[in-house]
This record gives C-alpha cells, structure tokens and sequence, in this order.
C-alpha cells in the first residue's frame, strides 16, 4: 500500500446516500478479503456494525486483530480504541480509524498535561516523589501518552472487567491509587473491594490540588480523576424504581461507569461483555431493565425477543455513544474502497518512546488478568 499515493476524497461518498455506500463496502470488503479485518465496538450504529469481522470490547477486539493474518486493521469505534490496536498489533499491521474526529469524551476530560500537573501537585502534598507512595492506573479508555505516563512510572491499565484484579495489583505496590479518568468505575471498584468511601477523594484538575486540602489528600487510599462517560451519566436512581414498580419479578443489570447510586441499586453490574452474556444466559420469558449504550440494549432486545425475554433501555431518553456514531457508511466505504485501491488513509500510528511506555502498562494488565 501507499499512503503517498492520491486517493478517492472523501467529498466523493459525503453525500452518498447509505444504500450506495452499503454496496460499495461490500464490494471493497470482498476484493480485499483477508487483507482487511474490520471491528466493531458494541456501541457501534447498527448500519456499520452489519460489515464487522469480530465485535466485542475495546481490548478484545485489538487482541483478535493481532492473531489475524489481516494487513489492515480498521477499527470502527473511537480513537483510543484504534491506539490499542495499533500497539497490541503486529508491526506489519496497519490500524485505521474510518474517521478521526470520532473520539471519547471521557479520554479527553485526561490529558497528559492535566495528569502530568496533578502528579507534581501530589508529590509536592505527599512530600516526596509519588512514585513511591502511589500507583497511577488509567482506564483503557484513555489516550496512549496518559497509558504511557502510567507504564513509565510503576502504573498499569485496567478495563472495566479486571478493575477489581488491578487495584489489587495496585496496593500489593504502594499505599495508594490515582485512578482516571472514570471517577464511576474507580469508586464502584473501591467500594466493592470494601475501601472506606471516606477516603475516597475526587481530583479535580480544573482546581489547584484538585480541589483537596493537603491533609485530604494525605488521608486518601484513593484519588479518583473528575471524569465519567456522558452515555452513563444519563441513569439515574429514579428510573431503576420506576422499573420495579412496573416489573417486581424484573432483573437490573448496569454498567461500572454509571453512578454508585445506579449500581447500587442494580441486581448486577459489569463490562459490557458480562451484561451480553448474562442476559443471554437468562432464562426465556426474564425482564432486564440496562444501564449501557442504547445500541448495545437495542441489539440485545431484538436477540432476547425471540425467547421472550424483555429487555428495556434505562435511560428517559436514546442515547447513544455520539462520537462513535462519527463511524457512518460514508466513512466505512471511503477507507475501505481506498484501501482496494492501494491507499491508507486516517492511519492510526503511536510513536515512539510513547508506545513502548503504553505497551508496559498494558502488559502489566494483560499478565495480572
């Protein structure tokens, strides 16, 4: 392939309509075959998720694309996702994102300056270098210089399925944790792992010291980052009770990055690969109110209805993942129709030393779990 040679502008498929650009995604998958995976997040809009080789997590996903024989990788979710692919692939592979402006709030609400000034204003707290006191663990949604800051200094990576393993992990190291950038999933994991909440403290970076006195954060086991997904701060206590009222003999089952409220109150709680497997494994005839992405729990419905199972959206209103909807059939067709072609476009590349740092923190991970 040549990223120098001149492709087919995106302009071209802007205004086609779905249909057209269906067909073209089709023919483009056909004629690159085995040379091009394509993955789909289960957040992914139905229209481009049809076209997925493997679906899944972000971290599964890129772990089944490096044991493909695939040349490219064309990851239709958001850009932390195509960054893990890219540093957990082969170096032969190439990870595309279909369109670059498809990115994650909550990995943004991180930067590396941002985290790189909270860690000097906790040392300067702490009294002395916080690599000897705390273990940074970021979220595997996040960006590769945020994985790579933890990598290079004693931090790790963790996902929302081994969380629980990883802050074990964490405090068989150090005293304490500094968890970002999902202030959620950190506390629902500190609670269950039976940490007194009162010493579970929010870092606000937009404030000095992140808002905390020194004796605050001196007292704390764990500092969470003030940030949350936007789909999940959408639940909420009221719409759980509501649900009962409806269906007594009803399940709840929620995501770790909604509120401790909402998780709670909910019958069950994990990743987004736990909620597909336990409502799958429900008996026929069950009810489930979900606390996730409404493309996730629409799918789930459909699938579920065929055995009579209910299965309802939590939230008042749909709500999707905005920045990963940015993956349409335009973008698809327009990545895939210039790869046939001999063109790579929207490469997703970590450089280096920031990649031998992320793959450090992930591998931490992927050894514990």
């Amino acid at each position: 392939m040549d990223s120098v040679k001149k492709g087919v502008a995106f302009s071209e498929f802007a205004g086609l309509n779905d249909e057209a650009c269906l067909a073209q995604i089709a023919a483009a998958k056909r004629a690159l075959g085995r040379r091009a995976v394509v993955l789909c997040h289960h957040y992914q809009r139905p229209d481009v998720y049809r076209f997925a080789d493997y679906t899944g997590d972000s971290l599964r996903l890129a772990r089944l694309a490096a044991e493909t024989e695939a040349e490219f990788i064309v990851f239709c979710g958001v850009h932390f996702m195509a960054e893990v692919a890219d540093l957990l692939s082969r170096p032969e592979q190439v990870a595309i994102l279909p369109d670059l402006a498809a990115g994650c709030s909550m990995a943004d609400m991180a930067s590396l300056p941002e985290v790189q000034r909270a860690w000097r204003e906790l040392g300067e707290a702490l009294g002395e270098e916080p690599e000897q006191l705390v273990v940074p663990i970021t979220y595997v949604n996040s960006a590769a210089d945020v994985k790579a800051f933890c990598g290079a200094r004693g931090g790790i990576v963790c996902t929302s399925s081994n969380a629980a393993k990883v802050f074990d992990w964490a405090f068989q190291q150090r005293e304490r944790v500094f968890f970002f950038p999902d202030e959620h999933l950190g506390r629902w994991t500190a609670y269950r792992r039976g940490i007194d909440l009162e010493r579970v403290r929010v870092w606000d970076p937009s404030q000095p010291l992140g808002g905390l006195s020194r004796a605050e954060v001196q007292s704390a086991e764990v500092l969470l980052w003030k940030g949350y997904c936007s789909v999940h701060q959408m639940f909420v206590p009221q719409q759980i009770d509501r649900w009962r009222a409806k269906f007594p003999d009803g399940q709840v089952i929620a995501h770790p990055e909604c509120a401790l409220e909402v998780c709670l109150k909910a019958d069950w709680v994990g990743s987004t690969e736990f909620i597909q497997e336990t409502i799958r494994k429900a008996p026929p005839g069950s009810k489930w109110l979900v606390g996730t992405e409404w493309n996730l729990v629409t799918r789930l419905a459909e699938e579920g209805a065929r055995e009579g199972k209910v299965v309802h959206f939590m939230g008042g209103v749909m709500c999707m993942c905005s920045t990963m909807q940015r993956i349409d059939p335009q973008h698809l067709a327009w990545t895939l129709v210039n790869l046939r072609e001999g063109v790579v476009v929207n490469r997703i590349e970590v450089p280096e030393p920031t990649a031998s740092w992320a793959r450090v923190a992930l591998e931490r991970m992927l050894v514990i779990s």
